[in-house]
């Protein structure tokens, strides 16, 4: 996660030296880290973490500080197995992409068909984002350039049936991942949301289970926006994790946390670039540390 590097620069500017530790500092602080896309409400509470933890260690100065921080941000980002993204075990694995429309969801998916095949899984993209014919045209490229299976509907068919069918489709030809495209559907439209979790019900009847993972991919980009975006989301599907399209130098990497600290979801897949090979599994440690890096 190179392109990451340097994203904190303003926070690493004000605890770089031998500053002394005091409030003008943690206000300083809570300040960069709004500005560096961290909501209010987890800035305060990062700040209220250091600050507790330089009173009990006598923390002095700025440095010190940093490293603190550098420490609790891992903590927050680091968490068990639900961290990274399953691997095809039982066939098939279901992978259900949700996601609001230029967010980079079909780029994302068009990623992930290729780590796999390159694995040795074989692959199957469903064509559920039946609402535009472009996407339907748009995935079936992905799939030619990447040399996977497609499964595809009539523009305007119905989504759970084109999902069905490939799950149906995936069993019968021993297919290991099932990668589920659907309707950028804006967080705001209640009815398509209501759709979603009809897909999500389809799901459970043709497997006997939950899809093995409901990723909801986000923009870096966007910011705040993209949290609120995965409110929305995480209230009409059980999501199981975070796709971070676009995470580059346009970003400002404050998003990764938040999306954790107040929603509990892992960051599981980030996107760097336009390259298919351009999907990296996230990697707390060497996010933070590339946050603080100049």
């Amino acid at each position: 996660m190179r392109i990451l590097k340097g994203l904190f620069g303003k926070v690493d500017q004000l605890l770089t030296g031998r500053r002394p530790v005091d409030d003008e500092l943690f206000d300083e602080l809570e300040e960069c880290l709004i500005q560096a896309d961290i909501s209010i409400r987890t800035a305060a509470k990062l700040v209220d973490t250091v600050r507790e933890e330089s009173r009990k260690k006598r923390l002095r100065e700025s440095e010190q500080i940093k490293e603190s921080l550098k420490d609790i941000l891992k903590r927050i980002l680091v968490s068990g197995a639900d961290a990274t993204l399953a691997e095809p075990k039982d066939k098939p694995t279901v992978y259900l992409f949700v996601g609001v429309n230029g967010v980079g969801k079909t780029t994302t998916i068009a990623k992930l068909a290729h780590r796999f095949k390159s694995k040795g899984y074989r692959v199957l993209l469903s064509a559920a984002d039946t609402f535009r014919a472009a996407a339907i045209d748009q995935l079936e490229i992905w799939a030619d350039r990447v040399g996977v299976e497609l499964v595809k509907h009539r523009p305007g068919a119905d989504p759970g049936a084109v999902v069905f069918d490939s799950i149906q489709a995936a069993i019968a030809r021993g297919i290991d991942a099932v990668i589920v495209d659907t309707a950028g559907r804006l967080h705001t439209k209640s009815n398509l949301m209501e759709e979603l979790s009809k897909i999500a019900r389809i799901c459970r009847k043709a497997l006997g289970r939950d899809p093995d993972e409901t990723i909801l991919v986000v923009d870096a980009t966007t910011g705040h926006n993209a949290v609120n975006q995965a409110r929305e989301f995480a209230a009409a599907v059980p999501l199981t994790g975070v796709a971070l399209a676009k995470l580059d130098g346009t970003a400002k990497g404050g998003i990764v946390v938040t999306i954790r600290d107040e929603l509990g979801l892992p960051i599981k897949l980030v996107g760097t670039g336009e390259k298919l090979d351009d999907l990296d599994d996230f990697d707390a440690e060497e996010f933070v540390n590339a946050l603080f890096e100049t």
